[in-house]
Protein backbone atom coordinates (compact mmCIF):
# COMPACT_ATOMS: atom_id res chain seq x y z
CA UNK A 1 0.00 0.00 0.00
CA UNK A 2 1.21 3.69 -1.16
CA UNK A 3 2.41 5.94 1.87
CA UNK A 4 1.73 9.40 2.34
CA UNK A 5 4.01 11.86 3.54
CA UNK A 6 3.12 13.72 6.55
CA UNK A 7 1.55 16.49 4.59
CA UNK A 8 -0.15 14.03 2.29
CA UNK A 9 -1.71 12.38 5.38
CA UNK A 10 -2.93 16.23 6.97
CA UNK A 11 -4.07 17.24 3.97
CA UNK A 12 -5.49 13.94 2.33
CA UNK A 13 -7.23 12.72 5.37
CA UNK A 14 -10.78 13.71 6.88
CA UNK A 15 -11.15 16.98 8.23
CA UNK A 16 -14.63 19.22 9.51
CA UNK A 17 -14.31 21.04 6.20
CA UNK A 18 -14.07 17.63 4.13
CA UNK A 19 -17.05 16.21 6.44
CA UNK A 20 -19.33 19.31 5.74
CA UNK A 21 -18.58 19.04 2.21
CA UNK A 22 -19.05 15.38 1.75
CA UNK A 23 -22.95 15.67 3.92
CA UNK A 24 -23.13 18.43 1.64
CA UNK A 25 -22.83 16.73 -1.61
CA UNK A 26 -24.16 13.35 -0.37
CA UNK A 27 -27.65 15.25 0.72
CA UNK A 28 -28.12 17.21 -2.57
CA UNK A 29 -27.45 14.42 -4.76
CA UNK A 30 -28.94 11.36 -2.76
CA UNK A 31 -31.21 13.22 0.46
CA UNK A 32 -33.49 15.82 -0.65
CA UNK A 33 -35.99 15.28 1.92
CA UNK A 34 -32.29 16.25 4.26
CA UNK A 35 -33.06 19.82 6.02
CA UNK A 36 -29.78 21.94 4.86
CA UNK A 37 -28.84 23.79 7.84
CA UNK A 38 -25.52 22.88 7.93
CA UNK A 39 -23.60 24.83 4.70
CA UNK A 40 -22.09 28.41 3.49
CA UNK A 41 -24.27 28.24 0.63
CA UNK A 42 -25.56 31.70 -0.46
CA UNK A 43 -29.70 32.10 -0.35
CA UNK A 44 -31.65 31.76 -3.71
CA UNK A 45 -32.20 35.39 -4.13
CA UNK A 46 -34.52 35.97 -6.27
CA UNK A 47 -33.42 39.92 -7.76
CA UNK A 48 -29.40 38.38 -7.29
CA UNK A 49 -30.52 35.38 -9.45
CA UNK A 50 -32.05 37.08 -11.84
CA UNK A 51 -29.04 39.38 -12.09
CA UNK A 52 -26.77 36.61 -12.61
CA UNK A 53 -28.96 34.65 -15.04
CA UNK A 54 -29.18 37.91 -17.22
CA UNK A 55 -25.03 38.61 -17.17
CA UNK A 56 -24.63 34.73 -17.95
CA UNK A 57 -27.14 35.30 -21.26
CA UNK A 58 -25.15 38.87 -21.85
CA UNK A 59 -21.67 36.20 -22.28
CA UNK A 60 -23.46 33.51 -23.90
CA UNK A 61 -25.09 36.63 -26.61
CA UNK A 62 -21.79 37.65 -27.38
CA UNK A 63 -19.36 35.18 -29.31
CA UNK A 64 -16.16 37.15 -29.30
CA UNK A 65 -16.35 38.00 -25.67
CA UNK A 66 -17.42 34.19 -24.61
CA UNK A 67 -14.92 33.08 -27.10
CA UNK A 68 -12.36 35.59 -24.67
CA UNK A 69 -13.62 33.98 -21.70
CA UNK A 70 -13.83 30.42 -22.87
CA UNK A 71 -10.67 30.08 -24.92
CA UNK A 72 -8.26 31.96 -23.49
CA UNK A 73 -6.04 31.43 -20.21
CA UNK A 74 -5.65 34.84 -17.97
CA UNK A 75 -2.26 35.60 -16.40
CA UNK A 76 -1.99 33.68 -13.21
CA UNK A 77 -2.75 36.68 -10.78
CA UNK A 78 -5.82 37.67 -13.13
CA UNK A 79 -7.42 39.67 -16.25
CA UNK A 80 -5.38 42.84 -16.35
CA UNK A 81 -8.64 44.75 -17.18
CA UNK A 82 -10.24 43.07 -14.25
CA UNK A 83 -7.79 44.00 -11.40
CA UNK A 84 -8.07 47.56 -13.05
CA UNK A 85 -11.74 47.68 -12.63
CA UNK A 86 -11.64 45.98 -9.31
CA UNK A 87 -8.99 48.43 -8.41
CA UNK A 88 -11.55 51.46 -9.43
CA UNK A 89 -14.27 50.01 -7.87
CA UNK A 90 -12.14 49.87 -4.22
CA UNK A 91 -10.80 53.18 -4.83
CA UNK A 92 -14.45 54.71 -5.42
CA UNK A 93 -16.58 52.58 -2.82
CA UNK A 94 -14.69 51.95 0.19
CA UNK A 95 -11.77 55.01 -0.43
CA UNK A 96 -8.97 52.66 -0.18
CA UNK A 97 -5.55 53.44 -1.63
CA UNK A 98 -5.76 50.51 -4.01
CA UNK A 99 -4.42 49.97 -7.40
CA UNK A 100 -4.12 46.97 -9.69
CA UNK A 101 -0.67 46.15 -8.38
CA UNK A 102 -2.41 45.24 -5.25
CA UNK A 103 -5.34 42.73 -6.47
CA UNK A 104 -5.11 39.25 -7.45
CA UNK A 105 -7.17 36.92 -8.36
CA UNK A 106 -7.35 33.53 -7.14
CA UNK A 107 -9.34 30.33 -7.53
CA UNK A 108 -12.04 30.24 -4.39
CA UNK A 109 -11.24 32.04 -0.68
CA UNK A 110 -10.39 28.47 0.42
CA UNK A 111 -7.24 28.51 -1.73
CA UNK A 112 -6.53 31.74 -1.35
CA UNK A 113 -6.07 31.47 2.20
CA UNK A 114 -4.01 28.14 1.82
CA UNK A 115 -1.86 30.02 -0.23
CA UNK A 116 -1.60 33.03 2.46
CA UNK A 117 -1.30 30.78 5.28
CA UNK A 118 1.92 28.77 3.60
CA UNK A 119 3.49 31.72 2.19
CA UNK A 120 3.22 33.56 5.70
CA UNK A 121 4.04 31.01 8.38
CA UNK A 122 5.27 28.05 6.25
CA UNK A 123 5.49 24.50 7.16
CA UNK A 124 8.65 24.41 10.02
CA UNK A 125 6.46 25.37 12.90
CA UNK A 126 8.42 28.61 13.48
CA UNK A 127 5.90 30.78 12.64
CA UNK A 128 2.74 31.47 13.45
CA UNK A 129 -1.02 32.63 12.47
CA UNK A 130 -2.79 34.45 15.53
CA UNK A 131 -6.75 34.34 15.25
CA UNK A 132 -7.50 36.71 17.96
CA UNK A 133 -10.54 35.18 19.14
CA UNK A 134 -11.85 32.09 18.44
CA UNK A 135 -14.57 30.12 17.27
CA UNK A 136 -13.06 30.88 13.47
CA UNK A 137 -13.91 29.75 10.38
CA UNK A 138 -13.72 25.89 9.90
CA UNK A 139 -12.08 26.19 6.41
CA UNK A 140 -8.87 27.19 8.43
CA UNK A 141 -8.34 24.49 10.40
CA UNK A 142 -6.49 22.05 8.57
CA UNK A 143 -4.50 24.68 6.18
CA UNK A 144 -1.63 24.89 8.77
CA UNK A 145 1.66 23.30 6.72
CA UNK A 146 2.65 22.60 10.78
CA UNK A 147 0.61 21.34 13.47
CA UNK A 148 1.99 24.49 15.49
CA UNK A 149 0.77 26.58 12.61
CA UNK A 150 -1.62 28.49 14.18
CA UNK A 151 -2.88 29.84 17.69
CA UNK A 152 -5.91 30.91 18.55
CA UNK A 153 -7.07 32.77 21.60
CA UNK A 154 -10.11 32.24 23.79
CA UNK A 155 -12.67 35.04 23.69
CA UNK A 156 -14.39 36.98 26.87
CA UNK A 157 -18.08 36.05 26.88
CA UNK A 158 -20.15 39.56 27.25
CA UNK A 159 -23.53 38.23 28.29
CA UNK A 160 -26.66 39.74 27.17
CA UNK A 161 -30.58 40.38 27.50
CA UNK A 162 -32.99 37.69 26.13
CA UNK A 163 -30.17 34.54 26.45
CA UNK A 164 -28.23 36.49 23.57
CA UNK A 165 -24.32 36.76 24.30
CA UNK A 166 -21.19 38.22 22.46
CA UNK A 167 -17.96 36.82 21.74
CA UNK A 168 -14.94 39.66 22.51
CA UNK A 169 -10.98 39.97 21.42
CA UNK A 170 -9.85 39.39 24.77
CA UNK A 171 -6.85 41.85 24.31
CA UNK A 172 -5.47 41.44 27.48
CA UNK A 173 -4.75 37.81 26.79
CA UNK A 174 -3.94 38.75 22.87
CA UNK A 175 0.58 38.38 22.86
CA UNK A 176 2.24 38.96 19.38
CA UNK A 177 5.33 36.81 19.94
CA UNK A 178 8.51 37.41 17.78
CA UNK A 179 7.11 34.07 15.81
CA UNK A 180 3.87 35.61 14.63
CA UNK A 181 3.70 35.76 11.02
CA UNK A 182 -0.17 37.20 10.98
CA UNK A 183 -3.23 38.17 12.87
CA UNK A 184 -6.59 36.79 11.11
CA UNK A 185 -9.88 37.15 11.68
CA UNK A 186 -13.12 37.10 9.30
CA UNK A 187 -15.85 39.71 10.42
CA UNK A 188 -18.61 38.93 9.51
CA UNK A 189 -16.97 36.12 11.99
CA UNK A 190 -18.10 32.47 10.29
CA UNK A 191 -19.45 30.59 12.45
CA UNK A 192 -20.89 33.14 14.97
CA UNK A 193 -21.78 35.82 12.92
CA UNK A 194 -19.50 38.41 14.97
CA UNK A 195 -18.69 41.95 13.75
CA UNK A 196 -15.55 43.62 15.88
CA UNK A 197 -16.30 46.83 16.28
CA UNK A 198 -13.94 49.44 14.23
CA UNK A 199 -11.93 50.80 17.79
CA UNK A 200 -10.68 46.70 17.73
CA UNK A 201 -10.36 47.03 14.16
CA UNK A 202 -7.98 49.58 15.32
CA UNK A 203 -6.56 48.04 18.09
CA UNK A 204 -5.83 45.25 15.84
CA UNK A 205 -4.02 46.83 13.15
CA UNK A 206 -1.95 49.06 15.83
CA UNK A 207 -0.22 45.84 17.40
CA UNK A 208 0.37 43.87 13.65
CA UNK A 209 1.92 47.17 12.30
CA UNK A 210 4.55 47.78 15.28
CA UNK A 211 5.30 43.89 14.73
CA UNK A 212 5.72 44.98 11.26
CA UNK A 213 3.39 41.84 10.61
CA UNK A 214 0.03 42.18 8.13
CA UNK A 215 -3.83 42.32 9.60
CA UNK A 216 -5.89 39.85 7.75
CA UNK A 217 -9.30 40.36 7.09
CA UNK A 218 -11.65 37.46 5.46
CA UNK A 219 -14.53 39.87 4.24
CA UNK A 220 -16.31 36.19 2.79
CA UNK A 221 -19.68 38.03 4.37
CA UNK A 222 -19.21 41.34 4.73
CA UNK A 223 -18.19 44.99 2.79
CA UNK A 224 -17.92 45.78 0.25
CA UNK A 225 -20.04 42.97 -0.71
CA UNK A 226 -22.38 40.56 0.09
CA UNK A 227 -22.60 43.09 2.51
CA UNK A 228 -24.45 40.61 4.72
CA UNK A 229 -23.14 42.42 7.67
CA UNK A 230 -25.87 44.26 10.31
CA UNK A 231 -24.13 46.86 12.46
CA UNK A 232 -22.00 49.93 11.14
CA UNK A 233 -19.12 49.03 9.81
CA UNK A 234 -16.28 50.54 7.78
CA UNK A 235 -14.89 48.82 5.55
CA UNK A 236 -10.48 49.16 6.00
CA UNK A 237 -7.87 48.40 4.18
CA UNK A 238 -4.06 49.64 3.84
CA UNK A 239 -0.74 48.25 2.56
CA UNK A 240 -0.50 46.60 6.07
CA UNK A 241 -3.47 44.78 5.69
CA UNK A 242 -4.24 41.78 3.32
CA UNK A 243 -8.15 41.88 2.72
CA UNK A 244 -9.87 38.84 1.28
CA UNK A 245 -13.04 39.44 -0.69
CA UNK A 246 -15.74 36.28 -1.94
CA UNK A 247 -17.94 36.06 -5.03
CA UNK A 248 -19.34 33.03 -3.71
CA UNK A 249 -22.08 34.75 -1.34
CA UNK A 250 -23.16 36.94 -3.63
CA UNK A 251 -24.42 34.38 -5.22
CA UNK A 252 -21.82 32.94 -7.52
CA UNK A 253 -19.92 29.95 -5.11
CA UNK A 254 -20.07 27.94 -8.34
CA UNK A 255 -17.38 30.06 -10.51
CA UNK A 256 -14.68 29.66 -7.29
CA UNK A 257 -13.32 33.38 -7.70
CA UNK A 258 -11.75 35.45 -4.85
CA UNK A 259 -9.83 38.45 -4.81
CA UNK A 260 -7.34 39.68 -2.37
CA UNK A 261 -5.93 43.38 -1.82
CA UNK A 262 -2.60 43.14 -0.24
CA UNK A 263 1.20 45.04 -0.74
CA UNK A 264 2.21 44.54 -4.26
CA UNK A 265 4.82 41.78 -2.54
CA UNK A 266 2.20 39.76 -1.36
CA UNK A 267 0.02 39.98 -4.49
CA UNK A 268 2.84 38.99 -6.52
CA UNK A 269 3.77 36.08 -4.57
CA UNK A 270 0.37 35.02 -4.43
CA UNK A 271 0.09 34.86 -8.25
CA UNK A 272 3.83 33.58 -8.70
CA UNK A 273 2.24 30.69 -6.14
CA UNK A 274 -1.08 30.77 -7.92
CA UNK A 275 1.16 29.71 -10.99
CA UNK A 276 3.07 26.91 -9.75
CA UNK A 277 -0.45 25.34 -8.06
CA UNK A 278 -3.56 26.42 -10.39
CA UNK A 279 -1.62 27.84 -13.52
CA UNK A 280 -4.78 30.03 -13.94
CA UNK A 281 -8.12 31.53 -12.61
CA UNK A 282 -10.84 30.32 -14.24
CA UNK A 283 -12.69 33.30 -16.55
CA UNK A 284 -16.10 32.94 -16.11
CA UNK A 285 -16.52 34.92 -12.65
CA UNK A 286 -14.65 37.68 -13.07
CA UNK A 287 -16.19 38.09 -16.80
CA UNK A 288 -19.46 37.88 -14.93
CA UNK A 289 -18.53 40.59 -12.39
CA UNK A 290 -16.53 42.87 -14.32
CA UNK A 291 -18.97 45.30 -16.13
CA UNK A 292 -20.82 45.31 -12.88
CA UNK A 293 -18.00 47.47 -10.88
CA UNK A 294 -18.28 50.34 -13.28
CA UNK A 295 -21.19 51.36 -11.57
CA UNK A 296 -23.89 51.48 -8.40
CA UNK A 297 -25.61 48.12 -9.04
CA UNK A 298 -23.21 45.71 -6.67
CA UNK A 299 -23.14 48.25 -3.91
CA UNK A 300 -27.13 49.33 -3.98
CA UNK A 301 -27.53 45.14 -4.64
CA UNK A 302 -25.63 45.05 -1.32
CA UNK A 303 -27.38 47.32 0.54
CA UNK A 304 -30.99 47.27 -1.06
CA UNK A 305 -31.90 43.63 -1.25
CA UNK A 306 -28.79 41.13 0.18
CA UNK A 307 -28.40 43.09 3.33
CA UNK A 308 -32.39 43.39 4.25
CA UNK A 309 -32.90 39.61 3.04
CA UNK A 310 -30.50 38.17 5.68
CA UNK A 311 -31.48 40.70 8.26
CA UNK A 312 -35.09 39.87 8.02
CA UNK A 313 -33.99 35.82 7.81
CA UNK A 314 -31.70 36.22 10.91
CA UNK A 315 -34.45 37.89 12.92
CA UNK A 316 -37.04 34.84 11.71
CA UNK A 317 -35.18 32.22 12.74
CA UNK A 318 -33.41 34.13 15.74
CA UNK A 319 -36.94 34.57 16.93
CA UNK A 320 -38.02 31.31 16.70
CA UNK A 321 -35.22 29.24 18.25
CA UNK A 322 -35.57 31.52 21.23
CA UNK A 323 -39.75 30.53 21.41
CA UNK A 324 -38.31 27.22 20.45
CA UNK A 325 -36.02 26.83 23.75
CA UNK A 326 -36.42 30.02 26.00
CA UNK A 327 -37.82 28.42 29.56
CA UNK A 328 -37.29 24.81 28.68
CA UNK A 329 -33.29 24.67 28.41
CA UNK A 330 -30.04 26.62 29.36
CA UNK A 331 -29.15 28.03 26.53
CA UNK A 332 -27.09 30.84 24.43
CA UNK A 333 -27.62 32.81 21.14
CA UNK A 334 -25.06 34.89 19.72
CA UNK A 335 -25.92 38.30 18.71
CA UNK A 336 -26.70 38.66 14.72
CA UNK A 337 -24.42 40.91 13.71
CA UNK A 338 -23.94 39.60 10.34
CA UNK A 339 -23.23 36.35 7.89
CA UNK A 340 -26.19 33.44 7.65
CA UNK A 341 -25.84 31.71 10.45
CA UNK A 342 -27.22 31.24 14.46
CA UNK A 343 -24.54 30.14 16.64
CA UNK A 344 -26.24 28.40 19.37
CA UNK A 345 -24.50 27.49 22.93
CA UNK A 346 -26.39 24.75 24.81
CA UNK A 347 -25.30 24.64 28.09
CA UNK A 348 -26.42 21.93 30.02
CA UNK A 349 -25.86 19.71 26.76
CA UNK A 350 -24.96 15.58 28.48
CA UNK A 351 -23.34 14.88 24.96
CA UNK A 352 -21.24 16.71 22.78
CA UNK A 353 -21.87 18.48 19.88
CA UNK A 354 -20.33 16.10 17.73
CA UNK A 355 -22.78 13.45 19.13
CA UNK A 356 -25.75 15.47 18.45
CA UNK A 357 -24.71 16.27 14.80
CA UNK A 358 -24.89 12.86 14.41
CA UNK A 359 -28.57 12.38 16.38
CA UNK A 360 -29.78 15.08 14.31
CA UNK A 361 -28.16 13.74 11.10
CA UNK A 362 -30.20 10.94 11.40
CA UNK A 363 -33.76 13.00 11.94
CA UNK A 364 -32.66 14.24 8.58
CA UNK A 365 -31.22 18.14 9.56
CA UNK A 366 -27.87 18.90 9.10
CA UNK A 367 -25.77 21.36 11.15
CA UNK A 368 -22.06 22.07 11.85
CA UNK A 369 -21.06 20.56 14.64
CA UNK A 370 -18.96 23.65 16.86
CA UNK A 371 -15.86 21.77 18.07
CA UNK A 372 -14.41 22.00 14.70
CA UNK A 373 -14.44 26.36 14.93
CA UNK A 374 -11.72 25.95 17.84
CA UNK A 375 -8.83 24.88 16.49
CA UNK A 376 -5.45 26.26 17.86
CA UNK A 377 -6.58 26.38 21.25
CA UNK A 378 -3.62 25.71 23.46
CA UNK A 379 -5.81 23.77 26.14
CA UNK A 380 -9.11 22.21 26.63
CA UNK A 381 -12.11 23.94 27.31
CA UNK A 382 -15.47 22.15 27.64
CA UNK A 383 -17.32 25.44 25.40
CA UNK A 384 -16.02 24.08 22.27
CA UNK A 385 -18.08 21.04 22.58
CA UNK A 386 -21.71 22.78 23.73
CA UNK A 387 -22.12 24.47 20.46
CA UNK A 388 -23.80 24.69 16.94
CA UNK A 389 -23.61 26.27 13.87
CA UNK A 390 -26.95 26.33 12.28
CA UNK A 391 -27.60 28.48 8.71
CA UNK A 392 -30.73 30.22 7.89
CA UNK A 393 -30.17 30.49 4.11
CA UNK A 394 -32.32 27.94 3.41
CA UNK A 395 -36.30 28.75 2.77
CA UNK A 396 -38.59 29.41 6.15
CA UNK A 397 -40.50 26.26 6.10
CA UNK A 398 -36.92 24.35 6.10
CA UNK A 399 -35.57 26.44 8.41
CA UNK A 400 -38.59 25.86 10.77
CA UNK A 401 -38.81 22.04 10.54
CA UNK A 402 -35.53 21.89 11.07
CA UNK A 403 -35.06 24.41 13.82
CA UNK A 404 -38.22 22.54 15.45
CA UNK A 405 -36.36 19.12 15.13
CA UNK A 406 -33.31 20.42 17.02
CA UNK A 407 -35.31 22.12 19.59
CA UNK A 408 -37.21 18.48 20.33
CA UNK A 409 -33.91 16.66 20.53
CA UNK A 410 -32.01 19.35 22.41
CA UNK A 411 -35.17 19.75 24.93
CA UNK A 412 -35.10 15.59 25.21
CA UNK A 413 -31.76 15.33 25.90
CA UNK A 414 -31.45 17.87 28.39
CA UNK A 415 -34.39 16.54 30.49
CA UNK A 416 -33.21 12.78 30.59
CA UNK A 417 -35.72 11.43 27.92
Amino acid sequence: MTEFSSIGQKLGGPSGIQELMEDLGQALSSDPAMRMLGGGNPAAIPEVQSLWRDRWAELGADPAQLDRTLLNYDPPGGSPAFREAMADFLRRTCGWECAAKNIVVLPGGQTAFFYLFTLLAGQDGKRKIVFPITPEYIGYANQGLHPAAFHACKPLIETRENNEFKYRIDFDQLDLGNDTAAVCLSCPTNPTGNVISHDEVMQLRSMTRERGIPLILDQAYGMPFPGAIYVDWQPLWDEDMIVSISLSKLGLPGVRTSVIVAHEKIATALANMNAVMALANGNIGQAMLRPLLAGDVLPKLAREVIQPFYRQRAAFAAGLLHDLLGGKVSYGLHVQDGAFFLWLWLKDLPITSAELYQRLKQRKVLVVPGHYFFFGLDEPWAHRDQCLRITFSQSPEIVREGLEIIADEVIALTHGK
